[in-house]
């Protein structure tokens, strides 16, 4: 829809009457200026939906809200619903402006494509990889059921390709973290799983998760591995390194899995197998999910040495050559 706004300036001259000694104000010259406004562009159909008002001020706080204004593009955004933003911890517009801009910039980059993709259309393929402001993006289209669903980086699209003059909208269930290390051997490493991450550099298994992949990596967090006998990073240091890249690649799996890949790839028994680089396989089984009937929330592990299913704490942590998850156990061969 367009609007023809009218724009009146007034421009006031003052002139000096130095043989009166007055002031006359010469009339206001009117200039009507005429300006298109286009709201179907991106920035208006986000302004005007209220349930995406968090990454409308995430636009506005960034000035990328002129940008998809006035740019012709096309663009393709990622927007995250109001409900994405409040389990990423962010609840309302004031949640959000307690974040630091250098995020919020990264945030707004990594959900903005260059290029108009119409995810409808594109092949049956889990995590093509498509190139945002802000680095990689991986898409999946696949048939669960009776249901095609898209995800991008494991979230699900709720509605996908809304048109608008300047390219598309995809509005999804989950803010994408961007990723900031090329390897998951960086990942790893800055994270909090410290014991983990020198069992990886003890064994030499670093070197192989800073190669090309991609991989996924289950991380036991740094109570996991004290559970399992590990203390300290002396320990880890001084303990024998076979037995350390026993345990360390039963944790690495070839090929980029997300949480939903799995939730996508598994059938109607609801369990499936990962197998790890050293060909043992970990059987995954699918977490129903309470509020939505007949849907999934997650997985769970269990290998033959676990007494109890292992849990994935934290999911999906994005890298240049896989994806990283933190459990909360470690998984085992035998008892």
């Amino acid at each position: 829809m367009r609007q023809r706004i009218l724009n009146l300036r007034f421009r006031t001259l003052v002139f000096g009457l130095l043989s009166s000694g007055l002031f006359g104000l010469q009339s206001c010259d009117k200039q009507d200026v005429y300006r298109d406004i286009d709201y179907n562009r991106i920035s208006a159909i986000v302004n005007d939906n209220y349930n995406l008002s968090i990454f409308r001020a995430a636009l506005d706080r960034t000035g990328m809200d002129e940008y998809l204004q006035e740019q012709e593009g096309p663009f393709t955004v990622l927007v995250p619903s109001d409900d994405a933003f409040a389990r990423a911890g962010i609840n309302g517009t004031t949640a959000l402006k307690a974040r630091s801009s250098a995020w919020i910039g990264s945030t707004v980059n990594y959900h903005v494509l260059n290029g108009n993709y119409e995810l409808s259309k594109f092949p049956y393929l889990i995590n093509q990889e498509v190139n945002s402001r802000g680095g990689k993006v991986f898409v999946s289209r696949w048939i669960k059921g009776q249901d095609t669903v898209l995800a991008i980086n494991g979230a699900r699209v709720l509605l996908e390709d809304i048109p608008a003059s300047n390219g598309r909208i995809q509005i999804i269930n989950r803010v994408l973290e961007p990723y900031f290390h090329e390897t998951l051997a960086d990942a790893v490493t800055a994270d909090t799983t410290t014991l983990f991450a020198e069992a990886l550099r003890r064994s030499g298994l670093m070197e192989t998760l800073r190669g090309e992949g991609p991989y996924t990596l289950f991380a036991p967090s740094n109570h996991a591995m004290r559970r399992y006998g590990y203390t300290s990073i002396q320990q880890v240091k001084e303990a024998n390194q076979g037995t350390l890249r026993e345990l360390c690649e039963f944790h690495i799996a070839v090929d980029r899995r997300f949480i939903n890949d799995y939730i996508l790839f598994i059938g109607d028994t609801h369990t499936g197998s990962q197998r790890m680089i050293n060909t043992f396989t970990a059987t995954v089984k699918l977490i129903a999910n309470a509020n939505e009937p007949g849907g999934f929330s997650g997985i769970r592990l269990a290998a033959p040495g676990n007494v109890t299913d292992v849990h994935v704490t934290r999911q999906d942590i994005l890298a240049g050559n896989g994806v990283l998850h933190i459990v909360d156990d470690v998984l085992r061969l035998t008892r």
